[in-house]
């Protein structure tokens, strides 16, 4: 084991894939996915470039354009993961490359027509019915004693941004009923802890990423809990009427949708914040989040941190510091 003098934030993150990692570092992404015969294969993914103008590198906004990039980047990488993971018919034959093809279409068709309805979903569960369960509950409770209540625009907004936080937490945990979701959660644990042993210095050893930690202040999971806390404030500052136009749940979920880019960009800046930082102020901002990765990263077994010490290796840039965060 060998140990360097200091440890350093570094600006690789990673993604859990089906049976394997993303890393992604300041010059390449790379994945690492075990096939069937348990190899680790290596293949580079084709990711965003950095070189961006000006304004799309401005606080906030760059959030917006860096969470759709990584959004592009790890949704390919997770079909590709699919890809070389079950490599093998209904019978256990290996397939042939047209097979391979035709397989891959069709994934992707799924894939396609699941995240259309996902976005749908989303903003159905997470956008619409806080909103519209909150009016019905304000028009129940007229003329009592709660009127007062629930007609504080403060009140809509809590409530509106708790039972997201319900519906986001149950929909995760119901997740992990699911084998190959609970695989996955491991390999999360795996990034993390591998991302832990190299800012540490440490030798990127089996022995040495097991040790570390399972919970990172920038990890995705973190991510939407800020955008889910940071929108109970913006959603505060949504009137009750605009003019003589009365802000119902119909109009004030589209205004809400119309703001989700200006969310994402503060939780983004909020992430960075914790990342490069570590004192009072960020412990309380990401603690959430890391309460939450109890759930979303598990720990992972030997082979998967195999794989996760692959990807890391592979993205580390040969001129050092070139990553720091």
């Amino acid at each position: 084991m060998s140990k360097k003098n200091c440890s350093k934030k570094t600006s690789i993150g990673g993604q859990a894939l089906i049976e394997g990692i993303m890393m992604r570092g300041p010059e390449k992404t790379v994945m690492a996915v075990r096939d069937p015969a348990g190899k680790i294969i290596l293949e580079e993914c084709a990711a965003g470039t950095s070189k961006r103008a000006k304004i799309l590198k401005l606080p906030i906004i760059r959030g917006v354009f860096s969470f759709i990039d990584s959004m592009k980047t790890g949704y390919k990488a997770l079909m590709r993961s699919a890809e070389i993971s079950m490599p093998e018919d209904d019978e256990g034959k290996p397939l042939t490359e047209k097979e391979k093809k035709k397989e891959s279409k069709l994934m992707g068709i799924a894939a396609g027509i699941g995240g259309v309805l996902g976005v749908v979903l989303s903003v159905v569960l997470f956008i619409w019915m806080p909103s519209f369960l909150f009016s019905l509950i304000r028009d129940l409770t007229a003329g009592t004693s709660a009127e007062g209540f629930f007609s504080h625009p403060a009140t809509k907004s809590v409530f509106e941004g708790v039972l997201k936080l319900v519906l986001f937490v149950g929909y995760i945990a119901l997740m992990c009923l699911v084998k190959d979701v609970r695989r996955t959660f491991q390999y999360h644990g795996a990034e993390h802890k591998t991302i832990f042993a190299y800012e540490a210095g440490l030798e990127l050893t089996v022995e040495n990423v097991r040790t570390q930690r399972r919970f990172h202040p920038r990890c995705g999971t973190s991510f939407m809990i800020l955008m889910i806390l940071v929108g109970i404030f913006i959603g505060m500052l949504i009137p009750e009427t605009i003019g003589t136009v009365e802000i119902n749940h119909i109009l004030r979920a589209a205004i809400k949708l119309l703001l989700l880019p200006l969310t994402m960009g503060i939780g983004y800046e909020l992430i960075k914040f914790c990342g490069r930082h570590d004192n009072f102020l960020t412990r309380i901002i990401a603690a959430p989040g890391m309460w939450l990765q109890r759930v979303t990263v598990h720990e992972p077994d030997d082979k998967m941190i195999e794989c996760a010490i692959a990807a890391m290796e592979a993205v580390i840039p040969e001129n050092k510091g070139a990553d720091e965060f």
